[in-house]
């Protein structure tokens, strides 16, 4: 296989896989949402020669379970697509002050994240290792589209059994803290109509991108709500994302659209955030073209609890809210408490800067190991 990964990378004995050549493999075979193949196929051929999993594929998403017999399951989640490619492929490790960094697409959003699981799975339930709990390991594809393309909520379609568990763990970036719930996201197109003229005739028709500033107006006076839930606070957002309209440099345009994203607290429902846009944009064609709620916090469930004061005890820090939406709140409309732990910075998450601090790869894998072995 031209993308196979040397299984010395991943050999647990001694310090263990080495992270920072198993991220750069993966961030380098291209995997920008629908051209996931070839990594699959990678991740696949390691899962599918480690004994102790089970393993199941479902187009190019990935299911390792083991089966120890353990009273309790914990997922542990990433996904292998990344955002196009902005020139910053291959990666490059970049060393600093005493401190590396690894540069390139996938590093941050979630390629560290998916490499830590990885190296686990590998590890965790082959002989010599007892982990606490039963494990199931998901690597899926169509994260960074529309929420109809994912991977996680095909399997939930297709095999909802697979995705059972008592508490599950996105490896999405954290800066190496734990990340409770997520914010809700919904897309909205508002709509203005108008009359085709020539334009050099314009009174003859209706500008229908003219027609289109209350809307700018309204999104430029918008007040953002912080909201508190279960002890997090969570920010929220209304922001115009594209503006299509018009034909052509010489006709007035009948039709423009605006396309408006809205990032809301997990107290809101999906119908509780459209009847505010409905409101906001009173008076307006207002068309929802995707939405998925969000998830709260679930701290207080006693694995959550556990798995916070192991990771805290070792990296410091407190919770934080999730601003991005994430796949908890998959799991939590499965009924799986989930949370957001994984390397990198999620303000880098997209940028054509995107970087990994390398230290933080090592301490994600250790102390999610120490955890997962804690009994």
């Amino acid at each position: 296989m031209d993308n196979a990964i040397d299984p010395a990378l991943l050999d647990p004995s001694g310090e263990g896989a080495d992270l920072v050549a198993l991220t750069r493999i993966l961030c380098d075979i291209p995997s920008v949402s629908g051209d996931e193949k070839a990594l699959a196929d990678t991740i696949e051929a390691v899962l599918r020669a480690c004994p102790h999993l089970d393993v199941l594929r479902d187009g190019d998403a990935l299911v390792a379970r083991t089966h120890l017999g353990r009273d309790r399951r914990v997922v542990v989640a990433g996904h292998i697509d990344t955002v196009p490619i902005a020139d910053n492929l291959p990666t490059r490790l970049v060393e600093q002050d005493g401190a590396g960094e690894l540069w390139g697409r996938g590093t941050v959003d979630m390629l560290g994240g998916v490499a830590v699981a990885l190296a686990l799975a590998v590890e965790l339930g082959a002989p010599g290792t007892a982990p606490a709990h039963d494990l199931t390991w998901i690597f899926y594809d169509h994260e960074e589209v529309d929420s109809a393309l994912n991977g996680l909520g095909r399997l939930a379609r297709n095999h909802p059994e697979l995705l059972r568990g008592d508490f599950a763990i996105l490896g999405e970036p954290s800066n190496a803290g734990i990340e409770g719930g997520c914010n809700g996201t919904m897309r909205i197109e508002v709509r203005t109509h108008g009359v085709a003229a020539h334009s050099a005739r314009a009174w003859t028709g209706e500008n229908a991108i003219h027609a289109v500033a209350p809307v700018l107006t309204r999104l430029a006076a918008y007040a953002p709500r912080e909201v508190e839930v279960d002890g997090l606070v969570y920010r929220e957002g209304l922001n115009a994302v594209r503006i299509d309209g018009g034909i052509a440099g010489n006709v007035i345009p009948d039709a423009c659209t605006v396309e408006v994203n809205y990032r809301f607290a997990p107290s809101r429902s999906v119908a509780e955030a459209e009847a505010h846009l409905r409101e906001v944009f009173e008076g307006f064609e207002v068309l929802v073209t995707d939405a998925a709620g969000g998830a709260r916090p679930g701290l207080d469930d006693p694995l959550a609890a556990q798995f916070v004061q192991s990771v805290l005890a070792t990296t410091g820090g407190a919770p934080a809210p999730k601003y991005g939406w994430t796949d908890v709140a998959r799991f939590a409309e499965l009924g799986v408490p989930a949370v957001n732990f994984g390397p990198g910075d999620p303000l880098l998450a997209h940028k054509d800067d995107e970087r990994l601090p390398v230290a933080q790869l090592a301490q994600c894998r250790d102390a999610l190991r120490a955890w997962l072995l804690d009994d």
